[in-house]
């Protein structure tokens, strides 16, 4: 993907959604020509000239300090996500970097990070990389997500389900901030590394696919995920309510872990056991693992 463009884009839209009173400026009245903060009304903000912020705002981040990248978050008043957004754009400017070969994540599955991911038995555990690809996951994993593996594509990808298969309106109680959250995180990683071929083919696939993810996509917002809470609907053993925690994967870079638990003595955490149940009986988790389509 374009690093100039998505520069614009994202720096731009922030600024479209900004106006004086939201920020303080004083105007000289009358008609505005732009939905939101002009560029030298943010350029003053930002305590830069117009010239300078023009430059950047148009893709040129390459070189600019750490200083100013600051002064246009505060200017835009960023949260932490977007933040770390900008930051990452501007590092993606530089000459592109070397990313995971897909021959390094085919090991995942027979490594010592496999072998914690099946020793955590209470709970739900997975590795996803930046694609949104379900890498590795434990049997519990494989089992809350049965849905997705009910398709032929592999590997099975968050995005693609959440998009492209009905099942996920079922599947996720609240779709909507599923899909915004889904599409956040891909922004996210995609300004992290516009170079990468896998990002930009998903990308293009569904913006292609479904108006939904186009919509979602042209927003250019982008957010942390690093806890919180999720509810699912499994056909099988109903609503589950549970926390999350993940962390990237600093010796796999490209790579994350998240782990879902459930509250203990609650009805999730029931649900947990019977879905571990199912799991063995339905041989869901063996199908997974074997890249079988499930029946």
């Amino acid at each position: 993907m374009d690093n100039r463009a998505e520069v614009r884009e994202f720096l731009s839209s922030r600024r479209a959604g900004l106006t004086p009173d939201m920020t303080g400026v004083v105007t000289a009245g009358g008609r505005r020509r732009v939905p939101g903060l002009r560029r030298d009304e943010l350029a003053r903000l930002a305590g830069v000239s117009v010239d300078y912020y023009t430059r950047v705002e148009r893709g040129s981040l390459a070189g600019v300090s750490d200083s100013v990248l600051d002064s246009i978050a505060r200017a835009l008043e960023m949260d932490q996500a977007e933040r770390d957004h900008l930051y990452d754009l501007a590092r993606a400017a530089a000459p592109v970097r070397r990313r995971p070969s897909a021959s390094a994540e085919q090991k995942i599955t027979d490594s010592p990070l496999q072998h914690m991911l099946d020793a955590m038995t209470g709970a739900v555990a997975m590795i996803t990389n930046t694609r949104m690809d379900l890498v590795a996951a434990n049997d519990l994993g494989f089992a809350l997500y049965s849905e997705m593996y009910r398709g032929s594509l592999r590997p099975a990808n968050h995005s693609r389900f959440i998009f492209l298969d009905p099942r996920a309106h079922d599947f996720y109680p609240d779709w909507e901030r599923a899909a915004n959250v889904n599409v956040a995180i891909l922004r996210r990683d995609a300004g992290r590394d516009p170079h990468d071929a896998g990002i930009a083919a998903l990308v293009g696939e569904l913006s292609i696919r479904s108006d939904e993810f186009r919509v979602r996509w042209a927003a250019h917002d982008v957010r942390r995920h690093y806890t919180g809470a999720k509810q699912f609907r499994h056909p099988v053993v109903g609503l589950l309510e549970l926390d999350f925690n993940a962390m990237d994967l600093q010796d796999s870079p490209g790579h994350s872990m998240t782990v879902y638990t459930a509250a203990p003595g609650s009805g999730s955490d029931e649900g947990l056991r019977l879905l571990a149940s199912w799991a063995a009986t339905e041989r869901i988790v063996e199908r997974a693992r074997r890249a079988e389509p499930a029946t």
